[in-house]
């Protein structure tokens, strides 16, 4: 968090939280959703000036409750999330960065929408449609669609390379007849258990907050 934000806090104990009006979107854009939107229940003007993007992102917290909140100076501006408190987007893998030692060697670059790089991701989902979450500890980060590709090509069934049809039975089957498994590390005694759950199931269960209030 800002020190200047801090200090705002110290200054201004009292001010009231703010609902309704930040959202982040399943592809990691910060929304703005002001009283049209709301009530017409839209998803609000994507934020696209880049250094308020990062006064965000720098101040993006979680309360006790598991409900999420961007601290504007003294006020919290609490989130109504998409899909997951972050989103991992895909990069390439640069070697012998500390980038990459910050990512534990991963064979594929994972950053949050937030800029900070997941770490070493313990446990991963997957959806009927296809999402895939990943996760480490109660950081839950949804990856974005359009880098499900190259997360999905790290996948195995049974230990064999994923198939689109065997990947689909999975699907069909909800993981019930086959072992799926991530593997994105370079060890390969690391790969990950994939389970069938739904993003609103995993937020229950992690206890985080989609739409506070």
């Amino acid at each position: 968090m800002d020190d200047i934000v801090k200090a705002a806090m110290a200054k201004w104990p009292n001010v009231p939280h703010c609902y309704g009006w930040l959202a982040l979107d399943a592809r990691g854009q910060w929304r703005m959703r002001d009283e049209r939107c709301q009530a017409l229940n839209l998803p609000g003007d994507v934020i696209r000036h880049q250094t308020l993007i990062d006064f965000i992102n720098r101040n993006y917290q979680c309360d006790d409750k598991g409900c999420w909140y961007f601290q504007n100076g003294p006020q919290r501006v609490y989130v109504d999330l998409d899909a997951t408190p972050y989103i991992i987007r895909t990069i390439v893998r640069v070697k012998d960065t500390q980038q990459t030692l910050n990512n534990d060697e991963t064979t594929l670059g994972l950053q949050l929408h937030t800029g900070q790089f997941m770490p070493t991701v313990t446990a991963a989902s997957m959806d009927a449609d296809g999402n895939i979450v990943l996760s480490t500890g109660k950081l839950l980060a949804l990856v974005d669609g359009r880098d499900l590709a190259q997360v999905a090509s790290h996948l195995q069934i049974d230990g064999q390379h994923a198939t689109d049809d065997a990947l689909l039975h999975w699907l069909e089957t909800s993981g019930s007849n086959n072992t799926l498994t991530l593997n994105l590390y370079e060890s390969t005694t690391r790969h990950i258990h994939v389970q069938f759950s739904t993003i609103h199931t995993l937020m229950t269960v992690s206890g985080n907050i989609a739409t506070p209030r």
